[in-house]
């Protein structure tokens, strides 16, 4: 991305000198010789540093400082003064200047400071980056022997040397994040943030608030200025979790990102550029939803640039034991017991059962058994009875349940378990509360 620098000066010579010196260095530079024009420029465009004078029409330096900090904190400013205004280049400091260089100045000087701004924002970006990388398990974990995960790998290796954005499409709890974090950690963006949103979590006005950031005063209690996870993510990558959820108002400002890299925060007008790669991910059959337009077809195909299916673990049974001695090892730290597996009864408990709530419910299922057990191995005592009735249910029955009754049957069987909470029916079986009610409403 492109260093963008804007430069307030009055004095004509100044400006051009400057402009062009740093236009040479390989930033790209505009320049203005009033006050106001600088800040309407800041307003309506996206600008990593601003250069001013103290002495300007229209605006003074500190006035100008004043502004755009407090609508555009992200900016740093550089301000230019003589060398009897030195108290007020203190004052410029104390209102937030990040440095401020008296005349006559050397372009030299000048163009090494904003090098030393350029490489603390890198810097900062690749921090974020650090910290989502190490909240990440470097190595990303993937446990499988199934044929149709390792052709999900095959396909997500083959497109390490792609730029595109990604659909994940699959039932709830199939892993799907962890997915998306491969997907990143194996790309060209590796060293860059990797942030993730849930869309089906927030209301319309705090999702848009958080994706797309908000000026001071956009609504009650933005007392300033704040930035969106797609503009933190820029040159990284953004994860959006059941992007079915999101409503076709935002859909709309979320297709002007995807296709030209622009958006504006909630209540301004200052068009913001960035470089970001989206990877989506939704447990909805989308083309139903945009036959019945719940969903644009527009936006489906930016974000469906390749489409990754995960299959359910009832489709990938042999996965289940990797897996739950993959998860008794993980949460065994926790609860300080030796445990050394799993007896044959409780694992063909587990292997019978077709899991509605995928490896996320698997995961859930250990840990609870081992706070349970006693032993020195996990047993079907403790293992949710409900494993074991839903299994007779299904083979003794006179018609055997479909997927989504099966489905339905369970999670009613959770809700009543909890009393009726539906809030903690979904943080149990590790769904949404709309997706929950989505699944009890269905007939």
């Amino acid at each position: 991305m492109a260093f963008r620098i804007l430069v307030a000066e009055d004095e004509e010579i100044t400006l051009n000198n400057i402009v062009e010196s740093l236009q040479e260095e390989g930033y790209e530079v505009v320049g203005t010789k009033d006050g106001l024009d600088a800040l309407a420029m800041t307003e309506k465009g996206t600008f990593d540093v601003l250069i001013t004078d103290i002495k300007m029409p229209g605006l003074t330096g500190l006035e100008l400082l004043s502004k755009v900090k407090e609508r555009s904190p992200e900016i740093e400013v550089i301000i230019i003064t003589g060398f009897g205004s030195i108290s007020s280049a203190v004052e410029a400091m104390k209102s937030g200047s990040y440095d401020y260089i008296t005349k006559p100045f050397d372009l030299d000087e000048l163009a090494l400071r904003l090098k030393k701004i350029r490489e603390q924002k890198t810097l900062k970006k690749e921090n974020i980056a650090l910290k989502t990388y190490y909240g990440m398990n470097r190595e990303v974990p993937i446990i499988t022997k199934s044929d149709s995960m390792k052709r999900v790998l095959a396909v997500i290796e083959g497109m390490k040397g792609s730029d595109c954005n990604v659909l994940l499409t699959g039932e709830s709890g199939v892993g799907k994040n962890l997915i998306a974090k491969i997907i990143h950690s194996t790309s060209r963006r590796q060293s860059m943030p990797f942030l993730s949103i849930n869309c089906a979590t927030l209301t319309e006005d705090l999702l848009a608030s958080e994706l797309f950031g908000h000026g001071k005063g956009a609504f009650t209690g933005a007392i300033k200025a704040k930035q969106g996870l797609i503009e933190i993510a820029d040159t990284g990558t953004l994860f959006l979790d059941e992007i079915a959820e999101m409503t076709p108002n935002l859909q709309a400002k979320l297709l002007k990102v995807v296709e030209d890299g622009e958006f504006y925060r909630v209540g301004e007008t200052r068009l913001i550029r960035v470089d970001v790669r989206f990877v989506a991910a939704t447990n909805q059959d989308v083309k139903r939803l945009i036959a019945d337009g719940k969903f644009r077809e527009d936006l489906y195909y930016r974000l469906n640039v390749m489409e990754i299916h995960i299959p359910p673990l009832r489709e990938r049974m042999e996965d289940i034991k990797p897996l739950s001695a993959y998860f008794l090892q993980k949460h065994l730290p926790k609860a300080n017991k030796k445990i050394n597996g799993f007896t044959t009864e409780a694992m063909d408990v587990l292997l019978n059962y077709s899991f509605p709530g995928n490896v996320r419910e698997l995961e859930n299922i250990i840990e609870r058994a081992i706070i349970l057990e006693k032993g020195l191995m996990i047993t079907p005592d403790s293992l949710p009875h409900s494993l074991q009735v839903l299994h007779i249910d299904t083979l003794d029955s006179g018609r055997v349940l479909t997927v989504d009754e099966l489905v339905k049957e369970y999670a009613e069987k959770v809700l009543k378990i909890v009393g009726g909470n539906r809030t903690k029916a979904a943080e149990v079986l590790g769904i949404s509360r709309t997706s929950l009610w989505k699944i009890l409403k269905e007939e």
